[in-house]
Order: structure tokens, then sequence, then C-alpha cells
């Protein structure tokens, strides 16, 4: 096949939608596809993130782009539908695959349209429900009708979790299918639970037992509410361990004085950091997945998150973690030491957690999403046969 894929993010920036899209384009190179990423310019380029011009056999076409305010890592891309459109003509694509499609993504689907060129969006972001948390809840409604027109454009629509499902459905947006994301169950497993890096982050308690790890990963950015973590940084005999980095990594390095924050981390140094957790917390309400979830309980480490959007799929509650209501702090900290106060159940819920995730092969998911491709351009054929 021929796959021109847009995104509205890529690298050097590293995200959900950047990940999934470094994936897919792995088992696009196994099967010999010829793909092009149309993405924006980036900056902040480094050895762990490169600004290169293919990624893993695909060329990458990089349109100019400007940095967000308050958000200089998250770059919005230039380029009217006339430039896209001669793009996407040049390669001749089979399918044009939208990922996270908003800004760049809005352009690429009507200049797809106008080519007849089938199209795959693949909702990743809750943007409008960003808005609020930015301070801008008066672009939520703007922002809920560029998704709707975006979908509605596109030929098919994937959702991540039953929650977008039927967030997009209840849009107006009906032809939508779930398409969920693989985990590697070989990078993230329980036996790279490092002793060593536990003693040297947390310690002992003064009776001499290893203190217990509260581990998040994630970007440090507004929508994630990282700040709700406060309300479980004071628990005797625990340590809180924030992985990531962001626009308010200093602020909150204030908020959480007592907290170990590693900075942004991957690879396999990020493997083991995870399976040295001994719970993982993610307190964001607009997880439309939440991939970090999955590694954590790939990891054999339980689970306490919001009872909103993609962890409602990903968590079996009482069996592999805990959901609480959004906005009830108090739950999440209840829930937090009911793990940690009783290693039995901790146990118990980690293998269940390890157990739920197997079988979810970054393979088997590229196959799924070449099966809705193939569904798209033979609808499109049929409809352009008459």
């Amino acid at each position: 096949m021929r796959i021109a894929i847009v995104a509205e993010s890529f690298l050097p920036q590293m995200n959900g939608v950047t990940h999934s899209i470094l994936r897919i384009l792995d088992h696009f190179q196994e099967r010999g596809d010829e793909v092009l990423v149309i993405a924006p310019s980036g900056e902040g380029a480094s050895a762990v993130f490169p600004v290169p011009e293919r990624v893993a056999g695909a060329q990458v076409h990089r349109l100019p782009a400007f940095p967000v305010a308050g958000y200089p890592n998250v770059r919005v891309a230039f380029g009217a539908v006339p430039k896209v459109k001669r793009i996407l003509r040049a390669f001749a694509p089979d399918v044009v695959h939208l990922a996270s499609p908003f800004e760049l993504g809005w352009r690429a689907v009507r200049a797809a349209d106008q080519l007849g060129l089938p199209t795959i969006a693949v909702y990743q972001t809750e943007v409008p429900g960003y808005a609020a948390r930015y301070g801008l809840p008066f672009l939520e409604n703007w922002a809920w009708q560029r998704v709707e027109a975006i979908h509605l454009l596109a030929d098919r629509t994937l959702a991540p979790s039953t929650f977008a499902f039927n967030q997009l459905r209840g849009r107006g947006v009906l032809d939508v299918e779930l398409w969920r994301r693989g985990v590697d169950t070989v990078r993230f497993t329980p036996s790279k639970r490092d002793a060593a890096w536990r003693a040297s982050v947390a310690g002992c308690t003064r009776e001499g037992r290893p203190v217990k790890v509260i581990g998040y990963v994630g970007r440090l950015a507004a929508e994630k509410q990282v700040e709700d973590l406060r309300v479980l940084a004071d628990i005797a005999g625990t340590k809180l361990v924030v992985v990531g980095d962001g626009p308010l990594r200093t602020q909150l390095e204030a908020q959480l004085p007592s907290a170990h924050f590693t900075g942004f981390q991957g690879g396999e140094d990020l493997a083991r950091i995870v399976a040295s957790f001994d719970l993982f917390v993610h307190p964001g309400e607009f997880e439309t997945f939440c991939q970090t979830i999955q590694e954590a309980m790939a990891s054999g480490v339980p689970v306490v998150a919001t009872g909103r959007g993609g962890p409602l799929d990903l968590v079996d509650n009482s069996k592999t973690g805990w959901l609480y209501t959004p906005g009830r702090l108090d739950e999440l900290r209840s829930y937090a030491l009911d793990l940690l106060g009783d290693d039995a159940k901790r146990a118990a819920f980690a293998a269940a957690a390890r157990r739920s995730v197997r079988g979810r092969s970054w393979r088997a998911i590229s196959e799924q999403l070449i099966g809705h491709y193939e569904a798209v351009i033979a609808r499109r054929a049929s409809l352009a046969a008459g």
C-alpha cells in the first residue's frame, strides 16, 4: 500500500500520538508499504528525539510550524488546503491516515476529499476538553464543531475506547469503529523491577522496610492534572515518583516538594522504572486511551485512575486496579491506601493486570488498522464505479 499519515504532532515531540505512529510505521516497514508522514516542523531535536528525513522507512515531509503560547513543544503547522493537496497528489496514496486531526488534519481531510482519496481519522486527543483546563472554556464549543466536521468528512473514524466511541456517536459521528492500542509486553514486564533503583530513590522506612513507590508517567501539562497527586504525597512509608517533562514541571516541583521528578524517560530506562513502582496513578480526566496505564499493567503494577475516558476500558475495577470518581480526590487517596496497605491484594491485582494485557501486540493492532484501510479503499472504489 501507499499510505499518507498526516500527523498533528510527531518527532521530536514524544506523546501518545507520536508513539502510536512510530509503532505502526515499524509494521508498515515490515510489510513493505510506501509511507509518507506529513507533520509540523520540529524544534528541540536531540539524540533521543531527532528530526530525521526518514523514520522506519517512511519519508517525512515537514510543514513550517509555530509553537503554541505557553506550550512551546506543541507546534501548529502552516500550509493551506491547496498546499496539502499538492503534497498528497504528488505522493498519490491509496489511503490517508489522519492522526489526532485538528488543525493540520482539518486541512488534510478537505484536501483528500477534493482528490477523492479514502481517509481514516484516528481520534486520539480530546482537544475540546483541554480548553477549560487551559482557561479557555469559551473555545470548547468551537473545538467540538471542528472535531465533528473532520470526522464527518472522513470515510471512517477510529476511536481508542468505548468512552470515545460513545462520545463521537453522541455528536453525530456515526461511522466509528473501535481501534485500541498495542503494548510491548516484552519491553514492559515485571522482571525488570530494579531493587537498586528503588533503594536510590525511595530507600527504607525507620523500621527497615522498603518504602513503597507511587508512580506517575506522562506529560507535565495542565490536562494531566498531575497536581492532584498532592493528596498522596504525605502517605507514610511511600515515595511519589513523577516521570515525564512538560511546561508545568517547575510549578509541579513546587507543589509536590517531597516527590522525586525523573524528567523524561524512555526505552529500557522507562521499562525498568515502571516495573519498580508498587502502584501506578493517573489523575487525568481527558485521556481517550492512556497508553501509560497499559504499560504499567504489563509491568505488573496495579492502577488507580480517574473513572472517565480510556481508563474505563483498561482498568477492571476491583481486579486490576481502582477507578475513582472524577474530582473526588478523597477516593483517589482511599484507593491508593487500600492497595498500599495490603501486600497480598496488591500482588493479586498486579498479576491480574499483567494477564489482562497479554495478546495486545502492536502487530495485531496494526493488522486491524490495515483492515480498516482496505474497507475504506473498497468503499471509495465502489462509489467511483457507480
